[in-house]
């Protein structure tokens, strides 16, 4: 340093800073290099510690039925047990950890199948059986996630757990930190593709707090010395308040809770739900960044190519009209995207607690119970609400895309350029047409409600009773607007098809109602899916019907146990045979036609039958 000058002091301080992979890396090639690798083998390379785990969690797992290899090695002890990674059948602990957990994997999955990868050299006519391939690797990689969630044994299942989300975490943010560097100066493609590692970061983030808390229980629970058991709150506070005499007092709802959603305490969405809400909102938020970034490219690209045909200023108005109408129509896509999001929870509260009150008014009248569509729903329908989901925000996208940027050009670009006078003039040329026609239809209307209709048989009444008067008159105005009628349902024709075009596109990702007319919902596989799904979901979560084996299976032999020889007592049957005697007589008298269902009365004859049932009304009466 002392040998340093001023001359070389001030050509320091101008250099640029150096980058920051310049610090690890030798040049820009090596990081490209690496990062390469990264995206092509990181899942690869994760399926070996995943297997481990697994093996770890099931060799810690022990099996209820002993088989003969147990005998054979008596160290096992019923060890090696299967795994559920996740239970879809109606399970409420750990929702909200198994839905971070699928947004935190689901970005593998998408990048995998939708990169040009070399990866798998597989030919063109079995590119089904890479991407089949290649979501296996990808289950198998993510697998702990789930199954460190799962097992009973919390503590070793929170260590394990945190070890590999905690690893995930540091990889995908080294990916963040260095390969945007790169990957951001290679185009406007690339300017937002590192907003797709955002979410999937804030799932890691989730799940390692997750796990944090897990090993906290699961210390204490060892400390306590204490089995823990799979308890049933909901289920039982949901029974309880069917037990409960309701009030009759009527509490005032607020605003929300009539128009938009009522909370309700005794009602908890299953963990398939709430994953399934959770990777809709995220299949929605990379499908946007996606657009974004395509958009940028597009408006860019079409800029330098248009200008050696118009000049500056037209190409400039023209780009601003695209670019202000596609973030417009964005905003609305996304906020219309997550009301439909939001609708799931709605539509799957309203139909099951329906289906617990017995009421299938939700259900196609034609409906019958089919309990492979039920299985089938169970498997198919996250994966249907997510796509569906997807395909729905690009649809409706497209389409508020197109209706923005005719409103556009036959809106604000005539009244910016020829005033708000000469518009209204052209729209009025260009309606009055619509509204000669609009006037004939409301002709029709009001003479059918003031001339050929009779008065009210009674004030009160608040319409006229459908009889006719001036029939002379209605058949001729019939006649003459019989030929007109015809032209009319040319253009009523064209519109219904307009609108039926219109709500469905508005409604492809609302699959708990169908798209179809009434008689025909079975050729809506999608509908079909929801019905099979909360017809399964009704039978295997029905908090009644799970309160009542719970209790069997808690207390089987409970009686049997503890009263098993006392109710060989005599005198015990001899009080039981009273009792039982004295509640057949009082029940056969406040009901008299059981008697004609007895076993005792069948065996004789019709005449006695009749005669007891007599006996028996004329008592009562």
């Amino acid at each position: 340093m002392g040998n340093c000058t001023s001359e070389d002091i001030d050509l320091i301080q101008d250099d640029p800073p150096v980058p920051v992979f310049e610090l690890f890396f030798r040049n820009e090639t090596d990081l490209q290099h690496y990062c390469k690798i990264f995206e092509n083998f990181f899942v690869p390379c994760s399926m070996l510690p995943s297997v481990l785990i697994i093996l770890l969690l099931s060799f810690a797992e022990r099996r209820g039925e002993l088989c003969e290899y147990d005998r054979r090695f008596p160290c096992l002890k019923g060890r090696f047990s299967f795994i559920i990674p996740v239970d879809f059948t109606g399970k409420i602990r750990n929702r909200w950890s198994y839905g971070f957990a699928f947004g935190a994997v689901t970005p593998f999955m998408i990048k995998l199948i939708f990169r040009d990868s070399n990866l798998l050299n597989f030919p063109t006519y079995l590119k089904v059986l890479e991407v089949v391939i290649v979501a296996l690797m990808v289950s198998i990689a993510c697998l702990p996630l789930f199954t460190c969630l799962s097992t009973s044994n919390r503590l070793l299942g929170g260590v394990l757990g945190l070890f590999y989300s905690l690893c995930w975490f540091i990889a995908l943010l080294w990916k963040l930190i260095f390969c945007r560097e790169i990957l951001a100066g290679e185009g406007h493609q690339n300017n937002l593709w590192h907003l797709h590692n955002i979410p999937q970061l804030l799932c890691l983030v989730f799940l390692v707090c997750r796990f944090v808390f897990c090993i906290k229980k699961g210390v204490k629970s060892r400390m306590s010395y204490s089995k823990q058991e799979e308890v049933m709150k909901h289920e039982y506070k949901y029974v309880m308040h069917l037990l409960r005499r309701h009030t009759e007092v009527s509490v005032e709802k607020s605003w929300f809770q009539r128009k938009v959603y009522e909370w309700d305490p005794y009602f908890k969405f299953p963990n398939r739900i709430i994953a399934t809400v959770v990777l809709c909102v995220l299949g929605v938020y990379m499908i946007t960044t996606t657009e974004q970034t395509i958009a940028q490219t597009s408006i860019s690209d079409t800029k330098e190519y248009l200008t050696g045909f118009l000049n500056e200023s037209t190409i400039e108005k023209h780009l601003n009209y695209i670019t202000y109408t596609w973030y417009i129509s964005t905003a609305c896509a996304i906020l219309l995207s997550l009301i439909h999001i939001s609708q799931v929870l709605v539509y799957y509260r309203m139909h099951i607690k329906s289906l617990r009150a017995g009421e299938k008014k939700y259900l196609p009248k034609t409906y019958e119970l089919n309990a492979v569509q039920g299985v089938v729903g169970f498997l198919k329908y996250p994966g249907y609400q997510i796509a569906f989901s997807i395909w729905g925000y690009v649809i409706v996208h497209v389409g508020m895309f197109i209706i923005g940027l005719m409103c556009v050009y036959l809106v604000i670009s005539p009244i910016r350029e020829n005033g708000l006078c000469l518009w209204l003039k052209w729209l009025g040329m260009s309606f009055g047409n619509f509204i000669t026609l609009f006037g004939l239809i409301m002709l029709q209307s009001k003479l059918g409600q003031i001339l050929f209709l009779q008065d009210k048989t009674s004030p009160t009444d608040k319409r006229k009773p459908l009889a006719l008067k001036n029939r002379k008159a209605f058949h001729n105005f019939n006649y003459f607007f019989f030929f007109f009628n015809m032209i009319l349902g040319l253009m009523n024709c064209l519109l219904r098809v307009i609108k039926s075009l219109a709500v469905g596109v508005m409604l492809v990702s609302r699959i708990e109602r169908s798209i179809m007319p009434e008689g025909f919902e079975t050729l809506d596989h999608s509908y079909c899916t929801w019905v099979g799904m909360i017809m399964a979901d009704h039978y295997h979560t029905n908090p009644v019907l799970v309160c009542f084996c719970h209790l069997l299976l808690k207390h089987p032999s409970e009686g049997i146990q503890d009263d098993g020889y006392s109710r060989l007592d005599r005198e015990l049957l001899e009080k039981n045979r009273v009792h039982i005697r004295w509640h057949l007589v009082y029940t056969l008298l406040r009901n008299p036609k059981l008697i004609l269902l007895r076993k005792k009365r069948k065996q004789k004859s019709d005449k006695d039958g009749h005669l007891a049932f007599a006996w028996a009304v004329t008592n009562t009466a």
